[in-house]
């Protein structure tokens, strides 16, 4: 039975963004998971991070956006939990994607390609706190760093 778990918190700004980036290559390479999976990871990290940082705040105050990644067998769970405005992405209308490259407008497609790459989410607000839960069923292709 294989079990892991990795935490860590980042600072409310855009430029931590490489410090995600960093820890999830750290996770990856103490797990030995694929590079493919560690890629997906980071963008749907990548994603609901730049949402959180970009739109979750009314204030200019610090806050710290906290993320647990745990690894149950051949699962995956990611938790991503900040303490800004109540938004719960599952809420949101799946956007219109154009078929023409020259019209498809810019930003809207982060949840949708976070709902696309993740097997389940979940949202919920619990003692004022936002709780997105992002669940991954690894593959065997994904258990090894030669992809």
């Amino acid at each position: 039975m294989l079990k892991y778990n990795y935490s860590f918190e980042l600072q409310r700004d855009l430029s931590e963004l490489k410090v995600l980036c960093e820890h999830l290559i750290n996770f990856g390479q103490i797990t030995g998971l694929s590079k493919d999976c560690i890629t997906e990871m980071n963008i749907c990290l990548d994603e609901a991070f730049t949402n959180i940082v970009s739109y979750g705040f009314t204030d200019d105050m610090e806050h710290l956006i906290k993320f647990t990644i745990d690894w149950d067998n051949d699962v995956l769970i990611l938790r991503v939990e900040d303490d800004g405005i109540p938004f719960n992405p599952l809420a949101q209308k799946d956007p219109e994607i154009a078929t023409d490259l020259l019209n498809i407008k810019v930003g809207g497609l982060g949840i949708h390609i976070i709902k696309k790459l993740m097997d389940d989410i979940c949202y919920r607000r619990n003692q004022g706190k936002n709780k997105l839960i992002l669940k991954k069923f690894l593959e065997a292709n994904e258990l090894s760093l030669s992809s």
